[in-house]
């Protein structure tokens, strides 16, 4: 178990989730808070199955802010049902009770899916090309070397094959991938499945300048070869 340098404050209060499930249906569901910060939030009571870094949207009152999934509790514990949330805009108002001053959370109780690769928070712009398809312009939220997660409005299905163009500065990574989920309005998960030894050392080089969400780092997933 992680340890947890955020303060906490215990409260329960109703709160409403939405977003996409990671069968890629569209959920809309009332939990409840069991402790908040300024930077996340315990939830109970959640039936939705939930994907790590999804982004889903939670409600308080009139306050509507998005978060994104940091852990979810195993099935058969004390923990299942409650899933662990980071606040991807702590700028914007969202309880309206007093919380202590913020600072990083590394908690992260027996949760039943890890992430392989830390993902790092980018601005950097992407071109994504559908296999016989269109092409669109969008913006990474966040990058790993094993996928990426894309802000664009327009929905890409789950499964999708794609093609792909990572700007940095004046050089590009290209990898293929495929969309992993889908946030409705909010953009896209994508797994890389093949890139080069080139392009993947591009990745690295940016990602080395940066500070990952994850703690901790296993193996890539990203199948290296030739696109």
């Amino acid at each position: 178990m992680g340890r947890r340098s955020e303060p906490r404050k215990d409260a329960r209060v109703p709160v409403r989730i939405f977003g996409t499930d990671s069968t890629g249906s569209v959920f809309s569901q009332k939990a409840i808070t069991v402790n908040v910060s300024r930077n996340g939030v315990e939830l109970a009571g959640v039936q939705s199955h939930l994907a790590l870094d999804e982004i889903i949207g939670l409600t308080y009152g009139n306050n509507k802010v998005h978060f994104r999934v940091k852990w979810v509790g195993a099935p058969g514990t004390a923990k299942a049902g409650h899933v662990g949330l980071l606040n991807i805009s702590p700028e914007k108002p969202l309880w309206d009770f007093p919380l202590d001053p913020a600072s990083p959370d590394y908690y992260e109780p027996g949760s039943f899916e890890h992430r392989k690769t830390p993902r790092y928070r980018c601005q950097n712009s992407i071109e994504i090309h559908v296999q016989n398809g269109a092409s669109f312009w969008g913006t990474l939220a966040d990058l790993s070397i094993g996928g990426c997660y894309v802000e664009m409005p327009i929905p890409i299905e789950p499964g999708t094959r794609v093609s792909l163009a990572i700007w940095f500065g004046q050089d590009k990574a290209r990898a293929e991938g495929e969309v992993a989920h889908r946030t409705p309005g909010f953009g896209l998960g994508i797994r890389f499945t093949q890139i080069s030894d080139q392009d993947l050392d591009l990745i690295r080089a940016f990602l080395g300048k940066l500070t990952p969400f994850a703690k901790k780092t296993l193996a890539g997933t990203a199948k290296r070869g030739g696109i």
